[in-house]
């Protein structure tokens, strides 16, 4: 999540200073990434180290206000025209869970699996209701369970319904992608069963241990 051109893209709309910038991108985003103020005001001295804000006044009760130069308007514009790359892709903390989990002994993978699955759905289903209840104009809840104002259809509306279906479409695919899982651990346990199946055929079975035969003794 870039929240550096986050802020921007809100800058570009005019000066705002931070506890503002933070109150519209949650809103715009259902607070699905929520923000401390601390974060907000760090993002702002970079960008200002790098020229692409600057100090716009302050209010009556000393609110510090920031406004884009040109130098920043132009990077928002590159991040608008370019794709988000592919090459470096964020971490995903399942992924490397399960990465790890088939390479140490004694984890029950599976369970592993089953026990992210059923949060993965119920996940889909609160996000899925979130969608039906903004759409029915009830109260426009957030990802993280708060409210916000009704649902209008404004652009700031628009905004949180294509952030909440991304995690909706992402949500699926990673049901999907569990399900996946769970066939590959299944068939990579048929192929160590067939293995140890076919070294036992193939170990010759141990010789039986020679007989000793001893003379009889005799007495007089």
């Amino acid at each position: 999540m870039s929240i550096r051109h986050g802020l921007l893209a809100l800058l570009d709309q005019g000066p705002r200073y931070g506890y503002q910038l933070r109150t519209e991108f949650e809103a715009r985003t259902g607070a699905t990434w929520p923000l401390n103020v601390g974060q907000v005001y760090t993002t702002l001295a970079r960008l200002e180290r790098d020229g692409l804000v600057v100090p716009a006044g302050e209010d009556d009760e000393g609110h510090q206000f920031y406004a884009v130069t040109d130098a920043g308007r132009a990077e928002l514009h590159a991040w608008f025209d370019s794709p988000v790359p592919r090459t470096n892709p964020p971490r995903d903390e399942l992924a490397i869970k399960l990465a790890m989990a088939v390479t140490v002994p004694g984890v029950d993978v599976p369970a592993v699996v089953q026990s992210q699955r059923r949060h993965s759905i119920k996940a889909l289903q609160d996000y899925t209701r979130l969608k039906g209840r903004a759409l029915a104009g009830e109260t426009r809840p957030t990802a993280t369970g708060g409210t916000a104002a009704t649902y209008d259809g404004t652009g700031a509306d628009l905004a949180w319904l294509l952030v909440l279906e991304q995690l909706i479409f992402q949500t699926e695919a990673e049901v999907r992608w569990l399900d996946h899982c769970e066939t590959r651990l299944a068939q990579r346990a048929e192929i160590e069963q067939a293995r140890a199946a076919e070294n036992r055929q193939n170990d010759p079975a141990p010789a039986p241990a020679p007989r000793r035969i001893g003379r009889r003794r005799t007495t007089a």
